[in-house]
């Protein structure tokens, strides 16, 4: 079953991916039938942040003790609830109150699948689950803009606990699938675990030296560990940000249609998906060293050209040459993660840097929300360009601790 299994993980990070894709797009057609003010964008992130990451500060011992496919299908159940929630939703306040279901959902599979793949060392694995992501966000603005031009943005929501609630009968269809091939000696893999094993580190040797006394390695791996969280949040947030922003950046200030701000939306997504898939298939894998060195200065070469705007074509292909530029950060960071740590600490470092990336995704944007309605949507390519910046000056920092050559 580590087929199925695989395929499955794919899925969930689909199914991930298309509620991070719908929310910016939807977000100017929510908020104008709402009466809210467009800052209040920051209320949602920022809920289901709260959601995600008090979730992912549990996730290794659920995974342990629950098994990853448990884990999941709750993930997805979570996610579907709280489409349901936003369908019927009265008020905004209503609106917001689901937004934690989100970030639960959000919290148990991309923590969950992170941390399974990322301790199995499959990097091209790893890749390809962050570019099924990169279609879910894809899918989500066609998906919106379609609902709109039906007549109303709730119908997206629809399609997506339809999708979640496949996702979840699915994995829970292929835990009793693998229980029963065990209870007949007819599957050697561990059905908890359909993409790699997540071990209980934190009991072993390796686990116990790290709870010990600091000694300089030790002190090292621990700067490690902050450096790299303080990556995540800033990595993410200028990701959602860009993401989540973008539609209104371009409707407010480019003055594109409706249609036209989804298709532009889009860009930016597809193009995070296409470079996460490209490096999953190349025929020589490119190190993780490289893939981020390259990702942090191309992004901020891309939010600078966002800033500048010339004409509205520069603007929409520095979105474009954004999403293209930190497709390969977050899964090389993931995947280096063990190699820096060790994986008796990258066990649970994974998801802390999950748990940070949520946070900072939800936080920056809901910065980012403030800066634009008090200075105007112009101010997103500034904002975008100083979170560049911040994301260069860490990662130099990371790399510092773990010089390159060490990898």
């Amino acid at each position: 079953m580590r087929r199925s299994g695989e395929v499955l993980s794919l899925a969930s990070f689909v199914a991930l991916g298309i509620p991070d894709g719908m929310l910016g797009t939807v977000w100017p057609e929510m908020r104008h039938s709402f009466g809210a003010p467009i800052g209040d964008l920051g209320l949602i992130l920022l809920l289901s942040t709260g959601g995600s990451v008090s979730v992912t500060f549990f996730v290794g011992r659920l995974l342990r003790r629950l098994g990853v496919a448990i884990v999941l299908a709750a993930g997805a159940v979570s996610a579907a609830s709280a489409a349901v929630g936003f369908f019927v939703a009265p008020l905004f306040g209503v609106v917001v109150a689901f937004s934690v279901l989100f970030g639960v959902a959000a919290g148990l599979t991309d923590a969950g699948l992170n941390t399974a793949v990322g301790l199995s060392g499959r990097n091209r694995l790893l890749n390809l689950l962050h570019g099924a992501y990169g279609v879910g966000t894809a899918i989500g603005p066609v998906v919106v803009t379609l609902s709109v031009l039906s007549g109303s943005w709730r119908p997206a929501y629809v399609v997506l606990a339809a999708v979640d609630a496949v996702v979840a009968s699915w994995w829970i269809l292929l835990r009793r699938r693998d229980a029963a091939l065990d209870a007949a000696g007819g599957s050697p893999a561990t059905p908890a675990a359909p993409v790699g094993a997540v071990p209980d580190v934190a009991s072993g040797p390796q686990g116990a030296a790290a709870r010990s006394i600091p000694t300089p390695a030790g002190l090292r791996r621990r700067t490690a560990v902050a450096a790299g969280i303080a990556v995540f949040f800033v990595y993410t947030g200028l990701e959602v940000a860009a993401g989540q922003w973008e539609t209104t950046y371009t409707k407010g200030h480019l003055h594109l249609s409706t249609p036209a701000a989804g298709i532009a939306t889009f860009g930016y997504w597809a193009a995070l998906t296409a470079v996460r898939l490209i490096l999953a298939l190349l025929p020589r894998p490119l190190s993780g060293q490289t893939v981020l060195r390259w990702g942090v200065t191309l992004s901020l070469a891309a939010a600078g050209l966002i800033w500048w705007d010339p004409v509205a074509a520069a603007a929409i292909a520095g979105f474009v040459m954004l999403g293209g530029a930190l497709a390969g950060v977050f899964p090389a960071l993931i995947g280096l993660t063990p190699v820096r740590l060790g994986s008796d600490l990258a066990a649970t470092a994974i998801s802390w840097q999950v748990g940070a990336a949520a946070a900072g995704g939800a936080a920056i944007s809901a910065l980012v929300g403030v800066v634009v309605d008090v200075a105007g949507v112009a101010s997103l390519g500034p904002a975008l360009t100083v979170l560049a910046v911040a994301l260069l000056v860490l990662e130099r920092l990371l790399a510092a601790v773990h010089p390159p050559s060490q990898f």
